[in-house]
């Protein structure tokens, strides 16, 4: 049974759908003035966003008649196919006019809204493809052909504008700003445009942005979208002789000490609050050629901790949960941590399963995916569904951090109250690393604030290629990590191999096994201690 908001909702929306296809919107968003293209951007500005096929393709090789008349393809390819980024992929001799014929021919047929063809990122992406590929979309075109490119760039660009607050997703609206901007520097007698997604750009990074310029979210995926987009706004700016707005300067210094903090200083991946496996290679490349070098010689930075020698690097997740506004891809591993030897990591988080609708979505968020205490098989966040995401319903605060780094120790200490209010509990968690023997010492602490007795589970994952063996004497689990050995131990409690599942690859999962300490809380302060040590 269908609640009544739901219902209401539906009615919204479907009214809002028809109101979008009337005459009405269609004169609304109609209302351009002439102008003509000014500025003609950088194709490789956008090379940090487009893969790029080493083999060019000329148009001539596409059978043209049949592009438009495709209506029954999958969602991702009629996305790809409509968004036009494929252009990115022609040869540059490729013959304009047929080119130019493929887009007179989209704009015959999509010249009015559809709820299709004119989704809102399809559409910001298909304004960057177009005006981007000049040298085929728009040179050397005759007058009626550029009369008609323009009307239907501006006519697109007003219904971004009247659409980009209704926009579900941050990531959205930012790709919105870059193509509502880019028309304004293209197109530069139109100020308007200009002004009106610049302001708005302001608007969102100031929302989404903490006071250090770090995603809400606590996003490590977000934090790069961000720095690559914004990069590409000011180098729009730099190339069409523009002034660059103080704001983005300033945003993408700071994005920028993230970006070097959680990923070049690391030159791995890490897999905490929505982040996959990932190659960042191609998009340091396009930032050394543009003369872009962040650093970060922070052991905190985002709600992250790292400490790292040349062959040790020790993560936690020490922040606390974001507010459930940026909570789509939290996944809730407080004080869960990674530890890498050599490049190869020795624990893991299990990643992020991003398909909203998939169990795997809900399951990849929870505590028990991470490395991390869980108490009577309960998360430290409680998540709520709304829509088709799962949000933070009930977050926790870091209560204590305390970081010592130097060459012969190292050591976190934090602790959260995600599990205060339930159970009357803190979690606490210390870890010590001594370099000159390899070996971590872990201490997992449960204070109860009431005489209370429950269950508790402590999960250390490992990735798929890491193999688990067990001792006879059941006090020990042997950890083979390519060519390395490593041993871990607990003295005083039940220690186990359990499999689970990983999703450290972007939308896909396979089997892995995890660590796994059980117990019951019987006392007020509950110590349990491990170690991890190489042999």
């Amino acid at each position: 049974m269908i609640s009544i908001s739901r219902f209401f909702f539906n009615f919204f929306n479907q009214f809002i759908r028809l109101y979008k296809s009337s005459q009405f919107y269609d004169k609304k968003i109609s209302k351009i003035y002439n102008s003509e293209i000014v500025y003609e951007p950088s194709p490789y500005l956008l090379s940090s966003l487009i893969k790029y096929q080493k083999k060019k393709i000329k148009i001539e090789d596409f059978s043209i008649d049949e592009i438009w008349s495709q209506n029954n393809l999958p969602k991702k390819e009629f996305k790809n196919l409509h968004n036009f980024y494929w252009f990115f992929s022609l040869d540059l001799k490729s013959s304009k006019h047929i080119t130019q014929s493929v887009i007179s021919n989209w704009i015959r047929i999509n010249n009015k809204y559809n709820h299709k063809s004119w989704n809102f990122d399809i559409t910001a992406k298909r304004i960057i493809a177009w005006l981007s590929c000049h040298n085929l979309t728009y040179k050397e075109s005759n007058d009626e052909y550029k009369e008609n490119f323009n009307y239907i760039i501006q006519k697109q660009t007003n219904h971004l504008i009247n659409e980009i607050k209704r926009s579900e997703h941050i990531e959205d609206k930012l790709i919105g700003c870059a193509s509502i901007i880019l028309v304004g520097l293209c197109y530069q007698n139109e100020s308007r445009y200009l002004s009106f997604g610049s302001t708005l750009l302001k608007k969102i990074t100031k929302f989404t942005l903490d006071n250090y310029n770090f995603p809400k979210s606590r996003d490590i995926k977000q934090l790069t979208f961000y720095l690559k987009y914004l990069i590409l706004i000011k180098e729009w700016f730099k190339e069409s002789q523009n002034n660059v707005p103080e704001y983005i300067e300033e945003t993408i210094y700071y994005l920028g000490q993230g970006y070097a903090f959680l990923c070049q200083n690391l030159e791995t991946n890490l897999l905490f609050n929505g982040n996959n496996i990932s190659n960042n290679s191609d998009f340091d490349n396009y930032l050394k050629q543009l003369g872009y070098i962040f650093k970060n010689e922070n052991q905190e930075f985002g709600g992250y901790t790292i400490l790292k020698n040349k062959k040790i690097i020790l993560t936690m997740d020490t922040g606390p949960s974001p507010n459930f506004k940026f909570s789509e891809n939290y996944q809730a591993g407080a004080l869960s941590f990674e530890i890498f030897s050599n490049g190869k990591k020795l624990i893991s988080n299990c990643g992020y399963f991003k398909k909203k609708k998939s169990p795997l979505n809900k399951l990849s968020k929870t505590s028990a995916a991470q490395s991390t205490l869980i108490i009577d098989d309960n998360s430290s966040c409680k998540f709520s569904k709304k829509g088709k995401f799962w949000l933070v319903q009930k977050g926790l605060k870091i209560l204590k951090k305390n970081i010592i780094f130097e060459k012969t120790y190292w050591k976190i200490n934090a602790s959260h109250d995600g599990y205060l209010k339930k159970y009357n509990s803190i979690h606490e968690r210390e870890i010590e690393f001594y370099p000159d023997q390899m070996v971590f010492l872990g201490l997992d602490k449960i204070i109860k604030k009431t005489k209370n007795n429950y269950k508790f589970d402590i999960r250390f994952h490992v990735e798929p290629n890491v193999k688990l063996m067990k001792t006879q004497d059941n006090k020990t689990i042997l950890i083979e990590l390519g060519d390395e050995g490593w041993k871990f131990t607990c003295e005083n409690y039940d220690i186990n191999i359990d499999n689970g599942l990983y999703f450290g690859n972007k939308n896909l999962y396979s089997e892995n096994q995890n660590i796994f300490i059980s117990g019951v809380s019987n006392n007020q302060i509950e110590n349990i201690k491990w170690e991890i040590k190489k042999i």
